[in-house]
């Protein structure tokens, strides 16, 4: 069976999971948008996620569904399947996803053939490997094969990219202004200090000394953080000897718009990075356990990757199986990250 894509008037995109996973759609998403330049696309994400694509121009609607609530599944399943989608693909893989993609009653249901229930989808993939004929792929390799595999144009492989909203924007504008930042005119150096794990976060001190030397180089340091990792920030601001300014209840909207108005960002591998990245901001990243080839920044923008190589690495990074600690993030240098930032050629 052939997708007859002249046909085609409504297309389901369903992508589970965090940030960064969401961003690194968003390549698809232009991808498929430029194919079919009239068709109604529409992503499913979890509603905490689903605001990093607010105004998004390759999607009509960013719809959402609570990862908690077993009625909010109910009622998305039952919405889904009053739109009619005519295609559905699953970025995602996961049993949640799939349950999604098969109660659309999409005739034509596109997936890996590594799923759980693959016999749920009538287009299976064996591997992004075997359709872009190399070893190793990205993670936005790894979404644009399934568009390639069914025969959307995909291989100029699009940039990550975001849209920076207008509300967004002016209420960044507005909470930099009542900060009394330190020096208004000086460039903005976004930092973000915390991870989703210990194998993925440099320590905070080292974090404190890169503000410094962002500091003599004449940026202004802003971190942020998740409100729950609010400890994170105020320890940066003790540790560092010069002021850093901290946000903990930003919108994804306004990361968005405050990544867009940073000289450069520095952190580590995380969703925020990529959110950089996708609104071309020059960027150092620091790496842990995490998989380089797989999540680095997917970006033309000018970027710097800072890690230890160690024989274990990369490894799921839950928690380290070969030492007493991560020594993976805890062996980098403050000063292999400062030779990073002046390789950007931006801290002049």
């Amino acid at each position: 069976m052939i997708i007859d894509w002249k046909n085609v008037k409504r297309v389901l995109v369903v992508r589970m999971r965090s940030i960064g996973d969401t961003v690194l759609s968003t390549p698809s998403l232009i991808a498929l948008r430029r194919f079919l330049p009239d068709a109604q696309i529409d992503i499913l994400l979890e509603d905490w996620v689903a605001p990093v694509l607010e105004d998004f121009d390759a999607v009509d609607n960013a719809l959402s569904v609570s990862r908690k609530s077993q009625k909010s599944r109910i009622e998305t399943a039952l919405n889904l399947r009053r739109n009619k989608y005519d295609v559905a693909f699953n970025l995602h893989g996961g049993t949640t996803a799939t349950f999604f993609v098969r109660a659309s009653g999409a005739p034509h249901r596109v997936g890996y053939s590594y799923y759980q229930y693959n016999f749920l989808y009538n287009y299976l993939l064996s591997s992004a490997s075997d359709f872009w004929r190399q070893k190793y792929t990205h993670s936005a390799e790894q979404q644009l094969a399934l568009f390639g595999f069914v025969g959307v144009p995909v291989d100029d492989k699009p940039k990550s990219r975001l849209v920076v909203t207008e509300s967004a924007r002016h209420s960044i504008e507005d909470k930099l202004t009542k900060s009394k930042i330190q020096n208004p005119k000086s460039k903005i150096a976004l930092v973000h200090p915390t991870a989703a794990f210990d194998t993925k976060q440099w320590a905070t001190e080292n974090f404190a000394r890169v503000a410094e030397f962002l500091s003599e180089k004449g940026f202004n340091p802003i971190a942020v953080a998740a409100k729950n990792e609010r400890g994170v920030l105020e320890n940066l601001k003790k540790l560092s000897k010069v002021p850093v300014l901290t946000f903990d209840d930003l919108t994804l909207p306004e990361i968005t718009a405050l990544a867009s108005k940073a000289k450069i960002f520095i952190g580590n591998d995380s969703g925020i990075a990529h959110i950089a990245a996708a609104v071309h901001t020059p960027s150092v990243v620091i790496f842990g356990s995490s998989n380089i080839n797989h999540w680095r920044p997917w970006t033309d923008t000018r970027h710097e990757i800072v890690y230890e190589k160690m024989p274990c690495q990369p490894c799921a990074g839950y928690f380290c199986k070969e030492f007493n600690e991560p020594k993976c993030i805890l062996s980098i240098k403050t000063g292999n990250v400062f030779e990073a930032i002046e390789k950007l050629g931006i801290a002049d």
